[in-house]
């Protein structure tokens, strides 16, 4: 399914970092090449170390991290050799912490961790870890609904599970803050202004962490167990799921596959 996207964006979106990416050029190969041969492989072992550290700090807060950050306050003079320092620091990642390092931003190089949201059976999950529980039902409400879902029936539906917006939460403090700020910073969701609304409106549609994170398979697997329901029941989201699924299938390796 196509995530819907409304013009408009709130500031909040933004990812908060210290430095613009436009301070970072591109090196050539050469440039690449000198700067390698001039590091020991103690250097870049240090400094892939650092990386890791930095970015499992950051992802402890699920904080995605943008390229002009790392090259700021981990690289600083190796910036000519970051993609080779990225390259072993996803190595590491892959193979010591079972994580996957991912671009969801292109343009403004902007990377997560992948730690796959894997919910526990229903009713479980919200009461074994609330915030992922709250979160996931949120994904849920908006992906069934088509991919843009207005605040107003999300606010609606938390208050029927006695989560109310006008009250401070014993688990989650402040809803509305928790939902519009901490996971759209997370990049969980995405919080947008509707455009020439007055009072002005809102809508929730899902944030690029969760279209490269969460499994649409697991969000049909938790609707069914809260409903009594075969994830099939939902014909056209179980079709859209199943696709997710097979595009994100490991391809088989060939020969030349280094």
């Amino acid at each position: 399914m196509t995530q819907r996207k409304s013009s408009g964006k709130r500031s909040s979106t933004a990812v908060g970092v210290e430095e613009d990416d436009s301070i970072f050029t591109q090196p050539t190969t050469s440039q690449v090449q000198k700067g390698m041969e001039k590091l020991t492989k103690a250097q870049i072992d240090e400094k892939t170390t650092e990386l890791v550290q930095y970015i499992l700090m950051k992802d402890q807060k699920k904080i995605p991290v943008k390229r002009a950050d790392i090259v700021k306050n981990v690289l600083k003079e190796y910036k000519n050799v970051f993609q080779e320092i990225m390259n072993r620091a996803q190595q590491q990642f892959e193979q010591v912490f079972g994580f996957k390092l991912v671009e969801i931003d292109a343009k403004n190089h902007v990377y997560i961790l992948i730690n796959k949201l894997e919910p526990a059976e229903g009713s479980e999950m919200i009461s074994g870890n609330p915030k992922t529980g709250l979160l996931f039902v949120i994904l849920s409400l908006v992906y069934m609904k088509g991919g843009v879902v207005p605040e107003a029936l999300v606010w609606n539906t938390l208050k029927k599970m006695k989560v109310d917006l006008g009250e401070r939460h014993p688990e989650f403090g402040d809803v509305k803050k928790l939902v519009t700020d901490e996971f759209v910073r997370q990049r969980y969701l995405e919080y947008t202004k509707v455009p020439h609304t007055e009072p002005v409106k809102y809508v929730f549609t899902w944030g690029q962490r969760a279209e490269v994170e969460v499994s649409k398979i697991k969000i049909l697997e938790f609707l069914g167990e809260l409903h009594s329901q075969d994830p099939q029941h939902w014909s056209q989201q179980y079709k859209d799921a199943s696709s997710q699924r097979s595009s994100r299938a490991p391809q088989p390796s060939t020969s030349s596959q280094r």
